[in-house]
């Protein structure tokens, strides 16, 4: 049973993926981590001892800390945050529970920096990645839409990682789009993606064909592209529409219009 000021890792892994996340802050010590280097998604390391600059980063924010098993480390750190008037829960059973329910972990070693660079005026891949990063990887993620020609020399004088050009690491391969190689490198395993990377390889490749949602999700994507100018206004539209397509994924496949 999921103790006092716990979350069990299924209602979690509930949360992850919607807006309505906590933050996710990983205490774990070095030695701990470096034993099996994994994050739950979205969570981010912080040392146990920086209480102070901890509470500046999530003031007014909910937090669920996470320690190698949800022990001393994570309760005592949750203890402290809550006693400066912070929302905070323990993750039952810590890292070992959550890889235990074979539950989607991330290969620390996997996460670039928090800084993004691709093509401008995006419609499908370019604002998938962004949305799957944000939701599952990196909250505080920054993406630049750049011309064509200028993304390897911005990625290069920005230190920032390309995503979805030729010949990139985070780009298509073997007929497969960005998102899928995401979802491969991140270790995100999961039916609710997977049925979003087959909608969304079948709109991005114009295989429409593999998914009936395909050609709606492109209407809809090529439809933000013209209401905002703003590539950055877009993504923000953008993540709306992933957000619906995420709870549809996950929740409502079976639901009709007169259901």
């Amino acid at each position: 049973m999921t103790g006092l000021n716990e979350i069990s890792p299924a209602k979690l892994m509930r949360l992850i993926g919607t807006p309505r996340c906590p933050v996710l802050i990983d205490v774990c010590i070095d030695n701990d981590f470096d034993d099996d280097p994994h994050l739950v998604p979205t969570a981010r390391r912080h040392p146990h001892t920086d209480i102070d600059g901890l509470s500046a980063q999530v003031a007014g924010q909910e937090v669920i800390v996470i320690c190698q098993k949800g022990l001393k480390l994570s309760h005592g750190v949750a203890a402290r945050l809550r006693a400066r008037g912070i929302s905070a829960q323990v993750l039952e059973g810590g890292n070992y529970g959550w890889r235990d329910a074979k539950l989607p972990r991330i290969p620390a070693a996997k996460i670039p920096g928090s800084l993004w660079v691709t093509r401008h005026r995006p419609k499908i891949d370019r604002i998938a990645c962004p949305w799957l990063i944000r939701r599952f990887v990196d909250p505080m993620a920054e993406f630049m839409f750049v011309p064509p020609a200028h993304v390897a020399g911005v990625a290069e004088r920005f230190d920032a990682t390309p995503f979805d050009v030729p010949d990139a690491f985070w780009g298509h391969r073997e007929g497969n789009c960005t998102f899928d190689t995401m979802i491969a490198e991140f270790g995100l395993t999961h039916p609710a993606l997977e049925t979003m990377a087959t909608v969304i390889r079948a709109a991005d490749t114009n295989q429409h064909d593999f998914s009936p949602q395909a050609a709606g999700l492109l209407a809809m994507s090529v439809g933000l592209s013209r209401m905002y100018r703003d590539d950055t206004a877009q993504l923000a539209a953008g993540m709306a529409l992933y957000d619906a397509l995420y709870r549809w994924a996950r929740d409502g496949q079976d639901e009709t219009h007169d259901s």
